[in-house]
């Protein structure tokens, strides 16, 4: 299976729009409460610094969002959140859609990647972070709140590009 890693394509925006809904439905990693619609997802992904998928044969597996984590005089740092379809997990794709986003981060001028709110129970994305040398930098108490009601905590994480 070759995944090809790309900007995103309008073309590619339903695949997109459905991965990134069942994200938030999962109310486990992504902040968003509310469904992308494919206008509004089109409107969210030009917005960002870059909007990447990876493919295989043109079948969308996976996106990330790079944008600016601040502004001014922070604007260098980067911030980015990536989706894998839920039939493609554990085959890698997250790790070639954050490696990918930090290449293109670097190329777009910043110097650091930052996540601020990894919840401590996706320990998926924590293990990946973590195995790719991101520092933890501390820990919100009860900062997400679960789709069942209960409060986790999240880890920020941060990277030199």
């Amino acid at each position: 299976m070759e995944v090809v890693l790309r900007k995103y394509q309008d073309t590619d925006i339903p695949a997109m729009v459905e991965i990134w809904n069942h994200v938030v439905q999962e109310a486990n990693s992504f902040p968003q409460i509310e469904q992308l619609s494919e206008e509004g997802a089109k409107i969210l992904f030009d917005a960002q610094t870059f909007t990447g998928v990876a493919t295989v044969e043109n079948q969308v597996l996976g996106l990330y969002i790079l944008h600016p984590n601040n502004i001014g005089r922070c604007g260098h740092i980067a911030n980015a959140s990536y989706a894998v379809s839920e039939n493609y997990r554990g085959l890698h794709i997250g790790e070639k859609l954050v490696r990918h986003s930090m290449k293109v981060a670097r190329e777009s001028g910043f110097l650091l990647l930052q996540f601020n709110a990894v919840v401590s129970t996706n320990v998926g994305a924590i293990h990946l972070y973590e195995q790719m040398g991101f520092h933890r930098l501390g820990v919100i108490p009860k900062g997400y709140l679960l789709g069942n009601g209960k409060y986790e905590n999240i880890i920020l994480y941060y990277i030199e590009l």
